[in-house]
């Protein structure tokens, strides 16, 4: 369940963001995802969209049915742009 959940997230991220072929990582770790980037541009201009963001991919992961979900949403609590 595990490493599914985590190609969902993935998903989830990539369809959000719109920034897949600048993701190097994604992987959640209680309740926090945390997202590399290897463009500093995309990651600053992702940063100032980190609430929406977060609030797209909860609602992506809500919607998903193959998302194992563990507890009452939100599912992601923080986003760290590394």
């Amino acid at each position: 369940t595990a490493g599914l959940n985590r190609q969902r997230v993935q998903a989830a991220w990539n369809a959000v963001s719109g920034a897949q072929r600048y993701t190097v990582d994604v992987y959640v770790k209680d309740k926090v995802m945390y997202c590399t980037l290897g463009s500093s541009m995309v990651r600053n201009q992702l940063y100032f969209q980190k609430d929406v963001l977060l609030e797209q991919i909860n609602g992506y992961l809500s919607d998903d049915d193959m998302y194992i979900k563990e507890g009452e949403p939100p599912y992601i609590n923080e986003l760290v742009l590394k």
